[in-house]
């Protein structure tokens, strides 16, 4: 029987290839959908899997990621209850990618992941492939064997199969050009204090540079395209902006989450570009629409952001939020200005071509607008609040 494994190089994944064998399957293809990892992980990936006689197949879908996937958690202020989507984001592009290879490569009796029957990650990954390679059954070994992860660990060194975790330092990391998390260990804990080893991407606020940062994101049509005066890619911007807000101690993030099954989780990522520019993209927004669409277009972003949490990347309503969202985009554009110091970030000053802001009339020093008008507008404010008010004193 042959297999294809979506392979990330990592615990759950590498002791699937071993376990696939006992099982019957004789030929194994691994493949890893490069979405921002960090090179030695894509290199290691490479490695293991050839230590484990699997043939390799490794796709480059950085470009993509931010161009289509990154951009469109900018253009949402992608947020599900302060996390900014990093890892759910990228899930529905790896299981698109590997559903391709399996079609290109087979035929293949199973496509294997690697995710828990604890986690999120089993809904997004099986929906993409089910999306995408329709028929083609699909595995997941970690969860069939309800196996924990010191059980992993054991059954690795027991086979021999390459890993970096150990019983001691357990950290599960999972990282992409839009964020990195990590879970696992004490951190399992909602009352301990993340140790400072567990970060790579920002510095603590102590250690931050003691001068702040000044830079303004310029924003075409609701997409970012230029970090102070140097226009850059959606890759290059994330990337940039990724390495500035981070060694200013933006982005680190602890919250207490609640997974698709129920269970409430701690987890802490990094998202430092994310939180940049999704901060900037909301100052914008605010400026060229009107009240009623900024609170209108909060309902549909924690929409779309419970809708991509849940891994429904194509579900009939995430293209009508779409459709909303891209229309209100073709008049973000402008630049902002922020302020980067020591974990803080500070909204400078905004300008758009398209702001719904007229200077003459908010001033308070300029009699363009007429005062006196508001009179018996002011007089009519809450009447129906006024009477109820009324009757309750009546009773």
């Amino acid at each position: 029987m042959k297999a294809l494994v979506v392979y990330s190089g990592g615990l759950d994944t590498t002791v699937c290839i071993p376990a696939l064998r006992e099982i019957g399957f004789d030929a194994i293809s691994t493949v890893t959908v490069d979405v921002g990892q960090p090179q030695a992980d894509i290199a290691s990936a490479a490695r293991r899997a050839s230590l484990l006689g699997a043939d390799h197949h490794l796709i480059d879908a950085k470009q993509e990621f931010a161009s289509e996937y990154c951009s469109a958690a900018i253009a949402f202020n992608a947020d599900y209850f302060g996390y900014p989507l990093s890892t759910a984001i990228a899930r529905p592009l790896i299981a698109k990618k590997a559903a391709q290879a399996a079609l290109s490569h087979g035929p293949f009796d199973a496509i294997v992941h690697g995710c828990t029957g604890k986690g999120n990650d089993q809904f997004r990954i099986e929906f993409g492939l089910r999306l995408h390679a329709p028929g083609i059954p699909i595995r997941a070994l970690i969860r069939e064997k309800n196996w924990t992860r010191s059980e992993e660990i054991a059954y690795a060194e027991k086979v021999g199969a390459p890993i970096e975790q150990s019983k001691t330092k357990i950290w599960s990391i999972d990282e992409n050009l839009w964020g990195r998390s990590i879970e696992g260990g004490q951190l399992e804990d909602p009352n301990y204090e993340p140790p400072e080893e567990i970060f790579q991407w920002t510095k603590s606020p102590q250690n931050a540079p003691d001068q702040p940062l000044e830079c303004t994101i310029h924003f075409d049509s609701g997409m970012p395209v230029a970090l102070d005066d140097k226009k850059m890619n959606p890759l290059e911007i994330i990337t940039f902006a990724n390495r500035i807000a981070g060694e200013n101690g933006i982005g680190r993030i602890d919250i207490m989450e609640d997974r698709m099954i129920g269970l409430k989780v701690r987890e802490n990522y990094e998202c430092p570009g994310a939180v940049l520019l999704i901060s900037a993209h909301r100052a914008l927004e605010s400026l060229v629409t009107a009240a009623h669409e900024r609170r209108f277009k909060a309902v549909v972003d924690a929409e779309w952001a419970d809708l991509v949490y849940r891994g429904l990347w194509g579900d009939p309503l995430f293209e009508d939020l779409s459709a909303f969202c891209a229309s209100i985009q073709k008049r973000v554009t402008g630049s902002v200005k922020m302020k980067l110091y020591k974990g803080s970030l500070t909204v400078l000053g905004r300008t758009s071509p398209n702001a719904l802001y007229s200077e003459a009339d908010a001033s308070f020093d300029d009699n363009t607008f007429d005062q006196s008008a508001m009179t018996g507008m002011v007089q009519t404010h809450g009447m129906a609040s006024l009477l109820y008010a009324r009757l309750k004193q009546k009773k």
